[in-house]
């Protein structure tokens, strides 16, 4: 089978592009020809870049950035040429360019629709984009959430429920820098290390986390991974409240540094507010490495799914900093129930959320899918691009 991922853009900085992107990677290495085909942004190079002999990324030049869309009229011309030699275009939402390529392609084979999230903040491009979104869910032979909550509670899915399934996000494990934990321990001898990690937001909630720390115990420490338009807002609540001995505005983390943060860490906690947090990868990630979760419970979100509340941590409701300093004192003071949830956690990205798991169901969605049609000649990916 031949599959295309199709969406979003590369370099890789957001949790879609990086489902796409592992999806590709993942499937390609293992004999199955896969390719993905997405626009180009912060300077990234057109062209096509083999992943390995069966996977190949297509990146496609932008025009202009709109309401957070990258404009490529390529990104039509591209796929009308290719489209035909698959067997499924599997389309990543929510992407308006991506979706106008296909509706543009003459595309008559399989789609798989990954519904990521409902498009929330931009009003006015929902409002145009309304009728072409319409027509992707009704064009789609399946419709796969990230979790099996946010399908079923997007409205604008309540009238194909019969296409609705999901394929929950797997990541692999990574391994941890001895030296980078140890020397984040020492920098906060005997603390009991509280962090999240992600742009700094609105959606985010780091407001609550800040105002939680104020009621925390002394020795708790809260560090907050990332960068975004807020540092400045945030840094002032911080020397507002008093608390700048208790919460840490670490900046941009190095990905290779990240792994090693996790593995320090007593508690990871995301504290945010919105639906616009559909899943959090960052939860899993925390996982992986047996890390007690506090989060929110959004209503419509997936993040509560992913975290599963007394399992592999707690959960709280959202924008409540007296429930969020509730919880990670529950933890912090309970050494069976820290021990207990920790092993939980573990447990839930073995059963859940491996990057095996996300591959394999995968597989069997495109399995399921071709095997209702009769077997389609393939044809030679020469000239392809």
């Amino acid at each position: 089978m031949r599959i295309l991922q199709l969406g979003k853009f590369y370099p890789i900085r957001g949790g879609v592009e990086k489902v796409m992107y592992d999806l590709t990677s993942g499937l390609s290495s293992r004999g199955i020809l896969c390719d993905m085909l997405c626009a180009s942004t912060e300077g990234q190079d057109a062209g096509t870049f083999t992943l390995n002999g069966f996977g190949r990324l297509i990146v496609v030049p932008t025009l202009i950035k709109v309401a957070a869309t990258m404009i490529s009229p390529s990104m039509v011309t591209t796929l009308r040429k290719i489209a035909g030699s698959y067997d499924i275009i599997h389309i990543h939402h929510p992407d308006p360019m991506a979706c106008l390529a296909l509706w543009l392609s003459g595309y008559k084979g399989k789609v798989v629709l990954h519904w990521h999230a409902d498009i929330l903040k931009q009003k006015t491009l929902l409002k145009l984009y309304g009728p072409l979104q319409n027509w992707l869910i009704k064009r789609a032979d399946i419709i796969v959430g990230t979790t099996p909550v946010y399908v079923k509670e997007s409205p604008f899915l309540q009238h194909v429920r019969h296409k609705l399934s999901y394929i929950p996000i797997g990541v692999s494990q990574t391994l941890a820098d001895d030296d980078v934990v140890q020397s984040v321990r020492k920098r906060y001898p005997g603390k009991s290390l509280i962090f999240s990690l992600g742009r700094l937001v609105a959606y985010k909630g780091y407001e609550y986390l800040i105002r939680a720390a104020a009621l925390l115990p002394s020795e708790c420490q809260v560090l907050i991974g990332g960068k975004g338009p807020l540092h400045d807002t945030l840094t002032k609540l911080i020397a507002e409240l008093g608390v700048n001995d208790r919460v840490t505005l670490l900046g941009f983390l190095p990905d290779e540094h990240i792994p090693s943060y996790f593995a320090a860490s007593d508690i990871f906690c995301l504290s945010s507010i919105w639906k616009t947090e559909a899943f959090a990868i960052v939860q899993i990630e925390a996982m992986a490495f047996g890390v007690p979760v506090v989060s929110t419970d959004i209503p419509g979100s997936g993040v509560s799914w992913v975290n599963k509340n007394g399992k592999s941590g707690l959960v709280v409701e959202p924008e409540n900093a007296v429930a969020l300093a509730d919880a990670i004192s529950r933890i912090c003071g309970d050494s069976h129930l820290k021990e207990r949830l920790k092993q939980g956690s573990r447990d839930r990205y073995t059963q859940y959320f491996t990057d095996k798991n996300m591959l394999d169901t995968c597989q069997t969605v495109y399995r399921k899918l071709l095997d209702k049609f009769p077997d389609i000649p393939v044809p030679s990916r020469e000239n392809d691009c």
